[in-house]
């Protein structure tokens, strides 16, 4: 029995990944329309390695304070991720045993993978990922906030599909409309007539 009503879990749930796929999927809009550079990945990580390397040594006996942030902000918002969708689906179909364990599943799996492909982040397209990523936390967190104020999905689960494939359809018009306005702002800057010469 859960303390807290499944209706107003979802609608919490729902709207942390609704905030946080907004905010991922804007950054992402924006790079890929030119409006806000692109990360360089290599040199982030490059940075990040020196400055980690520039901390002192942990004594053998102590304990390393700055691999244990690294570590827990690593994982932080990623377990409470999977938490929050484990919890939700679980208790929404009556069998939260089973979807712990797939879920302890995964964290294994992901953890092998994990240690196979241990390069760093460079060579994955970070900003596809964002997008990506954005628009999946802003599918599911649209449609269980929905399913937590009531609303009755006509298609069931498969309207995850359907949200998904409109979200996409305005992100993609949005890094259009920046592209666009970009365009038209770099012409009015330097057409003669705007700028009075």
């Amino acid at each position: 029995m859960l303390l807290v009503p499944i209706g107003t879990l979802r609608v919490v749930i729902g709207g942390f990944l609704v905030i946080y796929g907004l905010q991922w999927l804007v950054k992402a809009i924006l790079r890929a329309g030119g409006a806000k550079a692109k990360h360089d990945e290599t040199a982030i990580y490059e940075r990040e390695i020196a400055a980690m390397r520039a901390e002192p040594p942990v004594a053998v006996s102590g304990m390393d304070w700055v691999s244990f942030t690294v570590a827990f902000k690593g994982v932080l918002l990623e377990g409470l991720e999977v938490a929050f969708i484990v919890v939700t689906f679980g208790a929404s179909a009556g069998h939260l045993g089973p979807a712990v364990l797939g879920a302890a599943a995964a964290g294994v799996l992901v953890t092998l993978v994990g240690i196979a492909v241990h390069r760093p982040l460079a060579r994955v397209p970070e900003n596809g990922l964002k997008f990506v990523v954005g628009l999946m936390l802003t599918t599911f967190g649209t449609f269980w906030a929905g399913e937590g104020v009531g609303v009755e999905w006509l298609a069931g689960d498969a309207t995850l599909v359907a949200l998904l494939a409109l979200f996409t359809v305005v992100a993609l018009v949005a890094v259009w409309a920046v592209q666009r306005r970009l365009v038209a702002s770099a012409t009015a800057s330097t057409d003669p007539v705007s700028t009075g010469a």
